[in-house]
């Protein structure tokens, strides 16, 4: 039995935590939110996040940080982006006080805006200094819903460190979540960010009624400004954007309503504000942050982006869709494949 501590317990940070406690290990869920702390360990649901669904009844959660990180083995960061590095700075104080070195897991999905960092080099900078080989990104085509529902889900697991990455795939899997290894640990966060961005692409193109061709086209040339930022800046290899962090994600992000994702893009299409869908998801929507670290390294690299940022303009320069649908389809020819 392994000790692990789920920092965050929203649905994606509840269900990998209930999951991992199917596995039979012991979870304890952290959160600062008193009151879903409590109805997770009263009840074993978490009706703000997931409705009409139980977590397994050994995981427990609390507010207090030490508490979780107390024995743990493992800490999986489930947190929104913006949140990462200010847990993180939380997290190495008790770390140094307990004097323990847990393997860190990260399944949050974004690039800081400003530093334009990936999750892993900022658990590195505020955590592992010198041991980034203690860090494993997971990431694929996996919504919370459907792994609660125990669907067929298949993830990848990411770390500079074979052995690490093994170690995550051998406790995370079960009968109905598989693991799969890559050493791609930045190319994995890459694409687990970036699909977020073409995933409120896609949601538009479907709130303006396009159709089955204008979203297999939006994918497509999406997955090539995936590779192009992943390859170009981050050092990435091109094959990994073929697998499940790459294209995986990109299909189920790009096409399912459980995407908050897409599903803030198709109001958006269908007209609504950027603050009035915020307001109302009652959920993080990634792509709107990383969407901002995107435009800062087109601009600061002169990186072909232009999907990315036709959409940096729709959400931020409050630009009419159907212009950017416009200027997008009018620009000048290019081949296809190129980096």
């Amino acid at each position: 039995m392994t000790k692990i501590a789920v920092l965050g317990n929203g649905s994606w940070g509840s269900v990998l935590g209930s999951m991992l406690a199917d596995n039979g290990n012991d979870v304890i869920l952290y959160g600062n939110n008193d009151s879903v702390n409590e109805e997770i360990n009263a009840h074993h649901t978490n009706t703000h996040y997931m409705k009409d669904w139980s977590l397994n009844p050994s995981a427990n959660a609390t507010g207090d940080l030490e508490t979780a990180l107390t024995g743990a083995e493992i800490v999986l960061f489930v947190l929104p982006t913006k949140a990462v590095r200010i847990v993180a700075k939380n997290v190495r104080q008790v770390l140094d006080k307990l004097g323990t070195k847990p393997l860190l897991v990260t399944a949050t999905k974004g690039i800081e805006p400003g530093s334009k960092k990936l999750i892993s080099d900022i658990l590195m900078e505020e955590i592992y200094p010198n041991d980034g080989d203690k860090i494993v990104a997971i990431s694929g085509p996996s919504h919370a819903e459907n792994v609660a529902q125990k669907d067929l889900t298949a993830i990848a697991c990411a770390s500079t460190d074979e052995e690490n990455a093994k170690l995550v795939q051998k406790i995370f899997s079960n009968n109905y979540v598989r693991f799969y290894t890559n050493d791609d640990l930045v190319g994995v966060e890459v694409g687990g960010a970036v699909k977020n961005v073409i995933a409120i692409a896609a949601g538009i193109l479907v709130g303006q009624g396009y159709g089955d061709d204008a979203k297999a086209a939006l994918m497509t040339r999406g997955l090539a400004e995936i590779a192009r930022l992943g390859v170009n800046y981050f050092g990435a290899k091109p094959m990994t954007f073929s697998g499940l962090s790459g294209i995986g994600d990109l299909i189920v992000t790009c096409t399912s309503v459980n995407s908050r994702n897409w599903r803030a893009g198709k109001q958006i299409g269908e007209g609504k504000t950027l603050d009035y869908v915020l307001k109302n998801m009652g959920q993080v929507v990634e792509g709107t942050t990383t969407v901002k670290a995107v435009h800062e390294l087109c601009q600061e690299k002169d990186i072909d982006m232009p999907i990315s940022e036709a959409i940096y303009r729709v959400l931020y320069e409050n630009t009419n869709v159907e212009d950017e649908i416009t200027k997008m389809m009018g620009r000048a020819p290019k081949p296809e494949i190129r980096l």
